[in-house]
C-alpha cells in the first residue's frame, strides 16, 4: 500500500471519528471532563474546596476555547515535526 493511500485512510477515519458522534447523537450535549468531574466531586463530598485557584481566568468561553485550540495546535505541530525528524530519509553523502 502506497504511502498516499495509508494517509488518505487515516484523514477518513479521522473525518469519521469526529462525525459519526454528530450524526449518531443530533440533540446529544458533548461537555467537557472538568464539568463532570466537577459534578462528581462536589456530589461525593460537597464541603470540598479547591487546593489552589488558577492564575489566569479567561474573560470569556470564546477566549478559554480560543486558547485551547492554540494549545492544541502548537502540540500538533510538535508531534509532527518530532515524527518528521525521526521518518526522514538519511541523505546520501558523497565519499569521495
Amino acid at each position: 500500500m502506497k504511502v498516499w493511500q495509508k494517509n488518505l485512510i487515516l484523514i477518513v477515519l479521522v473525518v469519521l471519528l469526529a462525525a459519526l458522534p454528530l450524526w449518531l447523537l443530533p440533540n446529544a450535549e458533548f461537555g467537557g471532563a472538568d464539568g463532570q468531574a466537577e459534578e462528581v466531586i462536589l456530589e461525593l463530598q460537597p464541603d470540598y474546596e479547591p487546593w489552589f485557584e488558577p492564575i489566569l481566568e479567561p474573560a470569556s468561553g470564546e477566549v478559554e476555547s480560543l486558547l485551547f485550540a492554540l494549545q492544541a495546535a502548537i502540540g500538533a505541530g510538535v508531534v509532527g515535526f518530532v515524527l518528521g525528524r525521526i521518518t526522514k530519509k538519511p541523505e546520501k553523502r558523497d565519499q569521495g
